[in-house]
């Protein structure tokens, strides 16, 4: 009888699972950094902030209602007892939710700010995550179209307050219903069947969004027969006519360098369609709106491609495009491209109501905008570390911690280090790996004599880098020993000549 093989425990892998990442201590302080940013003009907009639960069930999140038996496209969802449950896929639809639910406690409209993770449950691509942060600004209960022009100038504030440059980016602004009058007119659009031409639509609509892309060319290709891309795979074309392709190409040429010509060539374009005219008098009012406060067309510019992927949106569309060059993996310069989204979205809370309730908000991706603001350094900068508290007694590591407490109390940042004290260089090594200012260094000798020695240790690799000779290093000035009572005023100064 053969011997039975004995069966190894099997180690977990210690990988972070296909699609997600960590984010660590310099990372997440400089997206709360820029978050900050972000809300103080939300508040000074007079938005109030509003968290959510990061589960919510699945038929309320709209865009995934369950029409199999697992409702999982899209999102992570779950079953439990007789009801799915699922991860948020954006912050807007539990807003709905939280608007049906409270409404009668709520001030109308509802002005409120959300931010946090939402998830996707997509196939992950490079830069492309299940989890990802948002930022959202949306108003509840006003149907005035003053409430979308807010949002396009509050886009423009925030992205103005994180480090974007003005001139840097261009918030385009279009309206479903214009296109809708676009597509009225060839035939694709009915208000009161909206499931005819949907697929056709559908793909016309994904075609005009690739615009920036593609081309000209590339979308005409996908309007008609369809299109193969530079691999080989081919997509198939909405298979629009001569004269309907005509009237989709002019919609998207009708851009022009002022809104008040924009507006006149869409005007043209859907005469003869109600719901393409009501689009038209939207698009004025915002522009009229954003104008009269300053921001002109190089902030805020009517632009016919910006269609939006979500299907909710009812009205008024809006993006945040960044307009400066980057060098992407492969050293082709490209345009960043967008960093936030938004538009009208009158239908949402009526799933839970009933009742039509107007609502319009932005979304800004939070990733997507740190990327950018990133990119734009000249070289990155290292965050500052805490200063170092070395352990030169470990028989004294209560008078370590009552230094760092005092250091803390005067809104200096300082550890006391604690790990093995034996070996004094691997102290300044953690300091090193810190990238502290700072290390401070109290032994037997200095206690009895009432001193501390404080090493700058941003100028000692400075001159460390640049001294050739012992003799050199013996006379640098990076180390000296002052009086303990005058530790305090001594780190001000130093930490001051080294903020970023």
């Amino acid at each position: 009888m053969s011997k039975q093989k004995k069966v190894k425990n099997m180690k977990p892998k210690a990988e972070t699972p296909k699609g997600f990442r960590d984010y660590f201590g310099s990372e997440i302080r400089v997206r709360n950094s820029m978050l900050q940013k972000i809300m103080e003009v939300y508040h000074m907009y007079g938005f109030e902030p509003l968290e959510t639960s990061a589960i919510e069930n699945v038929d309320a999140l709209g865009k995934f209602l369950p029409d199999i038996d697992r409702p999982n496209e899209g999102v992570f969802a779950w079953q439990e007892e007789d009801s799915w449950l699922a991860l948020r896929y954006d912050l807007t639809a539990p807003l709905a939710r939280v608007y049906a639910q409270h409404r009668n406690k709520l001030p109308s409209p509802y002005r409120r700010y959300c931010m946090g993770p939402v998830w996707r449950n997509e196939k992950p691509g490079p830069g492309r995550f299940r989890q990802f942060y948002q930022c959202d600004a949306d108003t509840v209960g006003s149907s005035h179209m003053i409430a979308d022009a807010e949002m396009c100038l509050m886009l423009a504030d925030s992205l103005e307050a994180t480090g974007i440059n003005r001139g840097d980016y261009i918030i385009k602004v279009n309206n479903r219903k214009v296109l809708n009058g676009v597509l009225e007119k060839i035939g694709l659009f009915e208000s009161n069947d909206l499931q005819k031409c949907a697929e056709q639509r559908g793909i016309v609509l994904r075609a005009i969004d690739k615009l920036d892309r593609l081309g000209a060319s590339g979308v005409k290709d996908l309007l008609g027969k369809g299109r193969k891309d530079e691999s080989g795979d081919y997509t198939d074309g909405a298979n629009l006519s001569d004269s309907q392709l005509s009237l989709i190409l002019q919609f998207l040429g009708a851009k022009s360098e002022t809104n008040q010509q924009t507006l006149k060539n869409l005007s043209y374009l859907v005469t003869g369609s109600k719901i393409g005219e009501q689009g038209i008098l939207d698009l004025e009012k915002i522009s009229e709106s954003t104008e009269a406060q300053g921001y002109g067309v190089d902030r805020v510019l009517i632009d016919p491609s910006v269609v939006r992927g979500l299907g909710y949106y009812t009205g008024p569309v809006l993006e945040a495009e960044l307009t400066f060059d980057i060098v992407d993996e492969k050293g082709l310069k490209r345009r960043f491209g967008s960093v936030a989204g938004g538009g009208r979205y009158d239908d949402l809370v009526k799933r839970f109501t009933g009742q039509e309730v107007p609502a319009t908000g932005m979304s800004i991706g939070v990733d997507r905008l740190l990327a950018a603001l990133e990119s734009r350094k000249s070289s990155k900068i290292t965050e500052q570390g805490p200063v170092i508290i070395t352990v030169m007694d470990r028989d004294r590591l209560n008078d370590y911690q009552s230094m760092a407490v005092e250091l803390r109390r005067a809104g200096i940042r300082s550890e006391v280090y604690m790990g093995n004290p034996k070996n004094f260089g691997n102290q300044l090594k953690y300091a090193d790996i810190r990238n502290s200012p700072i290390a401070i260094i109290e032994g037997e000798n200095e206690l009895e004599k009432g001193e501390v020695l404080i090493k700058d240790l941003y100028l000692g690799a400075k001159l460390a880098s640049e001294m050739t000779t012992n003799e050199e290093w013996k006379s640098q000035p990076a180390q000296k020993t002052i009086l303990r009572k005058n530790l305090i005023v001594e780190l001000e100064n130093l930490i001051s000549k080294y903020k970023n």
